[in-house]
């Protein structure tokens, strides 16, 4: 799994293993009761070569869990594999280390021109660590926790910067994304939204575009062209357009929890609870920063 942030595009648990990915076809034997309600009945990716006439002579996880009487059964997790556990303990330390980062950075960097070049800083080393995390095969405990230090400074630094502004700015951003998240679990667990592969194409073209609306809207500011923020003002339009982009926030939150309940069903390696872990937090990352300018704007020059 990629990331979550809209940046990178998203694929299957790792590059090499082909997991549940969007645009995987189904495979003869993976399809049985049931494919047809379940876009991702592609048979498991992780079952091992050469099982013989008997799928579970070799891998007891070697046909799709959800292609049994058309719901979904997930394995027992045993030996190496991901569990729901391992996804909630990894993302605890990774959020922990953002949080950690986040409260030095604020309690040792005052607000200044000086901690504003480090915040820059810290995001760039944040993103690249994101990218190189982004192409690798195989989870990377140590990249992703730096990914999160890196984030924590500068998620730090510019919370003080906003509450300096707009006191209480921070605190309430924190609790629109707990709201978002919480909302959007909700939901997914109804079952009120299905992540289908189509609803994934037609989510990644929306996401696609507002990336690239931006770019181009931050080049028109850099240069002079667009005034006040452009697209991100700090007014309705502003508004409009971070809204959308909590709610693209959110889209991809539901990617995030199918492919962790995948994984976990299909039995994948432990090791890939790291890529969950890292993949919802630049989610969250990602709505928490939206959700702190949608504070500032609506609390006006207060």
């Amino acid at each position: 799994m990629r990331s979550s942030n809209p940046v990178f595009s998203r694929r299957g648990f790792s590059r090499d293993n082909g997991y549940a990915g969007f645009n995987t076809a189904p495979q003869a034997g993976g399809a049985a009761v049931g494919a047809q309600s379940n876009p991702y009945a592609t048979g498991n990716p992780y079952a091992q070569p050469g099982a013989g006439a008997d799928p579970y002579a070799q891998n007891p996880y070697a046909q799709n869990p959800y292609a049994q009487q058309g719901a979904p059964q997930a394995p027992v997790a045993t030996g190496n594999r991901m569990t729901m556990d391992d996804v909630v303990m990894r993302s605890a330390m990774t959020l922990g280390t953002v949080v950690v980062g986040a409260v030095l950075a604020w309690a040792l960097l005052p607000v200044s021109s000086t901690s504003y070049g480090l915040a820059i800083g810290a995001a760039l080393i944040a993103f690249v660590l994101a990218m190189v995390q982004s192409f690798k095969r195989k989870a990377s405990p140590a990249l992703i926790l730096s990914y999160a230090a890196f984030e924590g400074v500068f998620l730090g630094v510019i919370s003080e910067m906003f509450n300096s502004r707009w006191s209480g700015a921070p605190f309430q951003a924190v609790l629109g994304t707990m709201a978002v998240s919480g909302a959007t679990l909700l939901v997914y667990k109804a079952g009120w939204v299905r992540v289908t592969a189509r609803y994934a194409r037609i989510g990644m073209t929306i996401a696609l575009a507002f990336i690239l609306v931006m770019a181009v809207n931050l080049l028109l500011v850099v240069f002079g062209v667009a005034e006040d923020g452009g697209l991100r003002s700090m007014g309705p339009l502003g508004a409009i357009v971070g809204i959308l982009a909590i709610v693209l926030g959110a889209f991809f939150l539901t990617l995030d929890f199918k492919q962790i309940e995948d994984g976990i069903a299909y039995g994948a390696p432990r090791e890939e609870s790291w890529l969950a872990a890292f993949g919802l937090t630049m989610t969250l990352v990602w709505i928490y920063i939206e959700m702190l300018r949608l504070v500032a704007i609506f609390s006006g020059d207060d």
